[in-house]
């Protein structure tokens, strides 16, 4: 950790009586002012699936060119209750919503047309979409309403189509942000109310977060606006909250323990701070940095979530690093009560944690090959996992749209909900009818209009297969192979299914590109904190199987346990980075302290050390990380719950078995070998060389350390240091 006059005169006026006061003055005045500036700041709408440059982006773009290109349609599917055939009255009172539904929209709605069985019946309109998912979930609303004040006796009407599943999607968030964040607040609170046995302490902590959060929430969601990004915004604060609980966690644990040691809380405060800053730097900036990596995401959703993720935490940071620590200093010792941490109390440190590590190093083969065996059996759930969830199945709760689709696929060729767009030189257009015509597959074609100004065709294509299944994606990649040869055409292929198989090659892209960069920047962040080569290969070699196992079992429960046969198609790399990110923070927490400690105890009992010491915290903070994550469950989109399920599993296999069993045991295999090429810490010039008070107390802090490792009677630590131990 750094020892020099700068950081140690820094802690010293951020925690001294004046300058506490001040430094919450200057936060307050920062404070007011964003939320002043920012106050009517809202997330940016849009939730674009596929690249921009992708050719189904292509075809959104060129129907701009056609009048009333932009419009889309909607689909009423109509099927009796008591499941026999509609009759012809049945269709006449549904074909009587035709007109309503024309006044409402402008368009003229189709006739209503049985399917082959009689047993449903189909009826298309359309809508121009709004300015954005709201607008536009509005107008397909009043359709409903419409449909809904004009019963038809016996008969089950439902609006379903590409425009009603993004209203069922607006629908089903609403007020599910603040449900979100209420949970979230809640598990925060619960967790620090048993963590510190204080009705006052958590308090101060989960105030500041929740500030914390709602700046990152005004701030970017203004650069997102300016930045023209897409990002989820429940994402961006479960991360606020999970990381900036983590840093307070950290700081108050090490605060508690320099109480034991001193009568002067604020000097106490202080020596925490420089003991902990340079930790939570380090994991906050190894996170920072690998989102954003994301900028070099096609998805635009990931590339958005990774910037303003990187502006969350970076806030969270700040606020953990120089909001919490003056107002822990103004409220003083006696935030702790009833259990108000004094000088000269006496208890070994993390006994248990003790305990276990002492006895994770004397048998270290044994340790990795039994934990090694559960991580390799939670992997195994990677076996038959496949990537990528229809529309309806994205839908944790049920939607009108699903239903319907779900109606229409079990009487109609279920391509007929998605058909594929086509845009051709109008020129070229009957060979290009022809040529789809011909394709397996494919039960029509049609042209159904030029463009403003002539040159261009807008031709549809209805498929057999169901949308989002193998078979639909394989007929979108043989109608693009096929057409695309067509000399002078210029063809190109769209259409919500198009659009899934951009999506997907998009996704895959992105976690071939992405996966590997974020490896690289936690490799350096541990290369340039640990001065080593050795462990930093080895701690990401772990942390890779770990990632690897918890994705492996999330999506083996998910198949088991909700029926989720896949996972969404942005799951894995954000799990994935998530889980290798927030993993190295629980690292770097453990190995830092380790290499403080072995430069007085060596480096085998200097990491048996750094387990009593950072056990409780580290456990603590992984609980919290992972429960709040799991609060992403209450969302309605699949997808965010399979991210919460995931890295809320990853980050508790983590929590108790690579920080408390895997690394220790491959300390002791290694032993001091584990620091090469770089110099032992403490070798040749003692432990000041390797780590150090920033008031250079490096003697006390060696013997402090030694006290440590020998028992109660020197170890000076409060009551309850080791918390949830």
């Amino acid at each position: 950790m750094p020892n020099t006059r700068t950081s140690a005169g820094f802690a010293d006026r951020l925690t001294s009586r004046r300058g506490a006061w001040i430094s919450l003055l200057l936060a307050l005045l920062a404070i007011v002012g964003v939320f002043g500036v920012l106050s009517g700041a809202s997330a940016p709408s849009g939730n674009d699936a596929a690249p921009p440059a992708s050719e189904s982006a292509a075809v959104t773009a060129a129907l701009a060119e056609f009048d009333e290109g932009t419009k889309q349609a909607l689909l009423l599917v109509a099927s009796r209750d008591d499941g026999a055939v509609l009759t012809e009255a049945d269709l006449a009172a549904v074909g009587a919503l035709a007109p309503l539904l024309d006044e409402q929209t402008g368009y003229t709605a189709s006739r209503p047309f049985a399917s082959e069985d009689g047993l449903a019946a189909v009826m298309q309109t359309s809508i121009m979409p709004g300015a954005d998912n709201a607008e536009t979930a509005e107008t397909v609303g009043v359709l409903r309403d419409i449909v809904a004040e004009h019963p038809v006796d016996g008969v089950t009407v439902l609006v379903t189509g590409g425009p009603a599943f993004g209203a069922d999607i607006v629908g089903a968030f609403a007020g599910a942000d603040f449900t979100l964040l209420l949970v979230t607040i809640g598990i925060v609170a619960l967790l620090l109310i048993f963590t510190y046995r204080s009705p006052i302490l958590w308090i101060v902590p989960l105030v500041v977060i929740a500030i914390a959060d709602r700046m990152a929430s005004l701030v970017t969601s203004t650069v997102g606006t300016a930045l023209e990004l897409q990002f989820d915004a429940g994402i961006v604060s479960v991360l606020v909250f999970g990381a900036g609980t983590n840093y307070a966690l950290l700081l108050i644990s090490r605060y508690r323990e320099e109480l034991g040691r001193t009568a002067d809380h604020r000097a106490a405060l202080a020596s925490a701070w420089r003991h902990t800053a340079p930790a939570i730097l380090a994991s906050n900036l190894t996170v920072v940095l690998s989102l954003a990596t994301l900028v070099f995401a096609v998805i635009p959703g990931t590339r958005g979530l990774g910037v303003s993720s990187a502006i969350g935490l970076l806030i969270a940071l700040a606020f953990g690093l120089l909001v919490l620590p003056p107002v822990l200093a103004v409220c003083g010792r006696g935030i702790f009560w009833p259990l108000v941490p004094k000088p000269g109390q006496q208890r070994v440190q993390g006994a248990k944690w003790r305990a276990l590590a002492s006895r994770v190093v004397a048998r270290p083969v044994v340790s990795i090959v039994a934990a090694g065996a559960l991580l390799a059996i939670m992997a195994t759930g990677l076996i038959g996992t496949s990537v990528g969830l229809s529309q309806s199945e994205k839908f944790r709760v049920a939607s009108e749209s699903a239903a319907g689709l779900v109606v229409l696929g079990e009487h109609f060729p279920a391509g007929e909900a998605q058909p594929m767009v086509v845009i051709a030189n109008t020129g070229a257009t009957a060979e290009v009818v022809a040529a789809a015509q011909d394709i397996d597959g494919v039960l029509r074609v049609t042209a159904v209009g030029e463009s403003r100004d002539g040159a261009l065709t807008r031709i549809v294509v209805t498929g057999e297969p169901a949308p989002s299944t193998p078979e639909s994606l394989a007929l979108v990649d043989e109608l693009r192979a096929t057409l695309h040869a067509i000399d002078g055409a210029d063809a190109l292929v769209g259409g919500a299914v198009a659009t899934d198989v951009d999506a997907r090659e998009g996704n895959q892209r992105d976690l071939l590109v992405i996966a590997p960069l974020v490896l690289l920047v936690s490799f350096i962040v541990l290369l340039l904190l640990l001065r080593s080569l050795v462990a930093p290969i080895l701690l990401m070699l772990v942390n890779l199987i770990s990632a690897l196992a918890a994705i492996g079992a999330g999506a083996w429960l998910s198949r088991m346990l909700f029926g989720q046969e896949a996972l969404d198609l942005q799951v894995p790399l954000l799990s994935f980075l998530f889980l290798v990110a927030l993993g190295i923070d629980y690292t770097i927490f453990l190995v830092h302290r380790a290499r403080a400690e072995a430069a007085a105890l060596g480096t085998k009992q200097g990491m048996v050390a750094a387990v009593a010491g950072t056990g409780g915290v580290i456990t603590s903070a992984g609980i919290v990380l992972a429960a709040v994550f799991a609060a992403l469950g209450v969302l309605p989109l699949v997808t965010l719950g399979q991210i919460g399920l995931i890295v809320g599993l990853g980050v508790v296999v983590d929590t108790f078995v690579v920080r408390t069993i895997i690394v220790p045991a491959l300390f002791s295999l290694l032993g001091d070998r584990i620091w090469w090429p770089g110099r032992v810490p403490g070798a040749g010039t003692g432990a000041a060389d390797a780590d150090s008070d920033a008031d250079g107390e490096a003697d006390a802090e060696a013997v402090a350390a030694a006290a440590r490792l020998g028992g109660a009677e020197s170890n000076h630590v409060t009551p309850r240091a080791d918390a949830l131990t």
